[in-house]
């Protein structure tokens, strides 16, 4: 049996953050997918993208949100699973198109998915604005990715599948700087600024 004052390594296991993970997970998974949407690599560098997505995208965002619902967190818990899943759901796609499983073209379907889940990001945007200022950036901006990729995807437009690209390139930075924020405080309290939250009041 423990004694008492011991340290319970559960409970010091549940003090740790997962938030910083899920968000390096999402940050450099969407940073290399978007520099090929926005055109600084080529269309093969996806062959790179869907190992990354499914080992670090996709499964270090579903661990965090497996700790981020142990901690009580529904927005982290959504959040984390919510786009873990989609990486997964990104690498799949791509892998059964490669073995000539399923079929990606036309693409507008693929251009609608894109949209729902820009949807799914308005509303995660509403909860984001309220925490702090760089992950209401995020997801503004990963919001606005979304849109333009869906865009560009119905109507096979490089130049909406280049600015989706360009957002996208920014919603991963908001994430590593978060993410990395959110360590360093950890260590040294309120040393990196991530900004206020937006706060709404009631009137009476």
């Amino acid at each position: 049996m423990m004694e008492t004052g011991e340290a319970n390594p559960f409970n010091k296991a549940l003090a740790a953050d997962p938030a910083p993970l899920g968000l390096a997970g999402f940050a450099f998974t969407t940073f290399l997918l978007s520099f090929i949407n926005a055109g600084f690599i080529g269309a093969a560098g996806v062959g790179v993208v869907v190992p990354l997505a499914v080992a670090y995208g996709g499964l270090a965002q579903l661990i965090a949100g497996s700790w981020e619902m142990r901690r009580g967190n529904t927005f982290g818990f959504t959040a984390f699973t919510s786009y873990g899943a989609f990486w997964e759901f990104y690498a799949l796609l791509n892998l059964l198109a490669d073995m000539h499983i399923i079929t990606v073209l036309p693409a507008v379907a693929i251009g609608w998915s894109l949209v729902l889940w820009g949807i799914f990001t308005l509303y995660m945007w509403g909860g984001a604005m309220m925490l702090n200022t760089t992950l209401n950036l995020t997801f503004l901006t990963l919001w606005i990715a979304f849109i333009a990729l869906g865009i560009g995807a119905i109507y096979s437009s490089t130049m909406w599948t280049h600015i989706g690209g360009y957002f996208g390139i920014l919603a991963a930075f908001f994430a590593a700087y978060t993410s990395f924020a959110i360590i360093i405080n950890s260590i040294r309290p309120k040393t990196i600024p991530v900004g206020p939250g937006v706060k709404f009041t009631r009137k009476s």
